[in-house]
């Protein structure tokens, strides 16, 4: 059983469109995945991905990443005109694991990488420069030199960036799609680490700052190889409302730009992505669907087939379809209320313990089995293992009791979870594996990521260069431990 979740991180799903919300379809689709849940957890167990040699795991829904992926090409297909191109690129900091990207490509998904790593890991994938898109706001001359020669498109995010791809452009020409990021200045959500669009965000250039638009269209009528216009307004705790405010205030920048300089320049608009998430329930709301209508209602000259698109989804392509699944290790009570000691905490969950309020996560209770534990609710605290009083995955929370063995799940932890290791304590990464029916009735299981070695952990701390301090020597061969006394 799934304990009930205090708060919520979407102050506004957007319009109430009750009946897209609960449509049968979307209904069955959200309990089918709930199912294949406890199905894999139960597998986990009997196949001994989970147990007392490993005791916490990270789950990831192989149908329900297809599901999402298929929704997202069909939303855009629905309010698009015939023949418009459409670039749907996973954001890869959502979930920077190969495998995810592989499957993502295979699905028609392409990439957003925002770093080196990120673009390593997309091309380790097989994503085709053309399905990848460059977006960072510290770009190196040597990434952007990369990604030129690549043909990968690129968002230059400030006028020195855009100085530095001039000069790349005269010595190497490129074919690389180029654009300007610009802010809209629209405001922000719920959770202000989050909100890209307000007026001191780090993001773009700021289009309501003095002269700064101006700058844009000068920029453009400067420089015909600048085709593509970008913004990025919504994340978690962004209403649609607002995301659809900081798209057509690009949409009424972009034709500005081509009504001022005389030429249909700017033919793709990025839109971003930043679609929230619901991790009060089951249920997939606000859906692709939902946020194309929207889009199409607040903004119909986006659609008529003058303008490519190019969207980066991320946390919503990937959080339903993900579970951190922990082993119960002790069982024990503070100031009368229980609390289950569990393998999970900071070091997979960081936002939700240092940020319980902007993002708590749903717990599902398992007995020692993997099967969905059942009882009368006790409130009660599930911890993490790290070494200070605040890493706790979930507090006074109301599920079946957890007892020694059972093991706790969280849930919709797909993106900016698992993936994202916090090495506290030198806590190992845990291994990752995609799950999927077997055609036979059971569930099969594929490794995603191994779990980390402690030789692995030793090696990344330095393990190779255990004397580089007590040896060193100042220049002139003096010792530095003489030389500081």
């Amino acid at each position: 059983m799934t304990g009930d979740v205090v708060g919520n991180v979407n102050d506004d799903h957007g319009p109430d469109h009750e009946s897209d919300y609960d449509s049968d379809q979307d209904s069955r689709s959200d309990a089918a995945r709930a199912a294949r849940r406890d199905e894999a957890v139960r597998a986990a167990v009997e196949q001994g991905l989970l147990g007392s040699a490993t005791p916490v795991v990270g789950l990831l829904d192989v149908t329900g990443i297809k599901e999402s992926a298929a929704a997202l090409r069909a939303a855009f297909d629905a309010v698009t005109a015939p023949g418009t191109p459409v670039l749907h690129a996973f954001a890869v900091k959502a979930t920077p694991l190969v495998p995810v990207l592989r499957l993502l490509g295979e699905e028609g998904i392409g990439a957003e990488v925002a770093s080196p790593g990120e673009l390593a890991l997309a091309r380790a994938a097989g994503l085709p420069p053309g399905r990848t898109v460059l977006d960072s706001p510290a770009k190196t001359p040597a990434e952007l030199r990369e990604a030129l020669a690549l043909g990968i498109a690129v968002n230059a995010d400030n006028p020195q960036e855009l100085d530095r791809i001039d000069g790349l452009m005269r010595s190497a020409p490129s074919r690389s799609p180029l654009g300007i990021r610009v802010n809209p200045q629209v405001g922000g959500g719920s959770i202000e680490a989050l909100s890209t669009a307000t007026a001191t965000s780090k993001f773009g250039v700021a289009l309501r700052d003095e002269g700064a638009r101006e700058w844009v269209v000068r920029a453009y009528a400067e420089r015909p190889w600048l085709t593509r216009l970008h913004a990025h307004t919504g994340s978690q705790g962004i209403p649609l409302s607002l995301m659809a405010e900081g798209v057509a205030e690009t949409y009424g920048l972009a034709e500005e730009i081509n009504r001022r300089i005389g030429r249909p320049q700017i033919d793709t608009i990025d839109i971003g992505g930043g679609l929230p998430v619901n991790f009060m329930s089951d249920a997939t709301k606000p859906t692709y669907a939902d946020y194309a209508r929207v889009l199409r209602e607040a903004v119909p000259g986006l659609f008529d087939g003058r303008y490519g698109l190019v969207t980066e989804f991320g946390r919503s392509l990937l959080a339903k379809h993900g579970t951190v699944v922990a082993r119960v290790e002790y069982a024990k009570s503070a100031g009368g209320r229980p609390v289950a000691v569990t393998h999970a905490g900071v070091q997979v969950a960081t936002r939700t313990v240092y940020a319980p309020g902007a993002w708590p996560l749903r717990i599902a209770a398992y007995d020692g089995k993997g099967r969905p534990k059942e009882g009368p609710e006790v409130v009660q605290d599930v911890a993490g293992p790290a070494c200070f009083a605040g890493d706790l995955l979930a507090t006074g929370r109301a599920l079946p009791l957890l007892e020694q063995g059972d093991y706790a799940a969280a849930l919709d932890t797909g993106a900016y979870y698992f993936a994202h290791h916090y090495a506290y304590n030198s806590l190992a990464r845990p291994g990752i594996y995609g799950f999927a029916p077997d055609g036979a009735g059971g569930i099969a299981f594929a490794t995603v990521r191994e779990p980390q070695s402690v030789e692995e952990i030793v090696a990344e701390s330095g393990g190779a260069h255990a004397d580089a301090l007590t040896t060193l020597r100042a220049p002139g061969g003096v010792d530095v431990r003489r030389s500081i006394r």
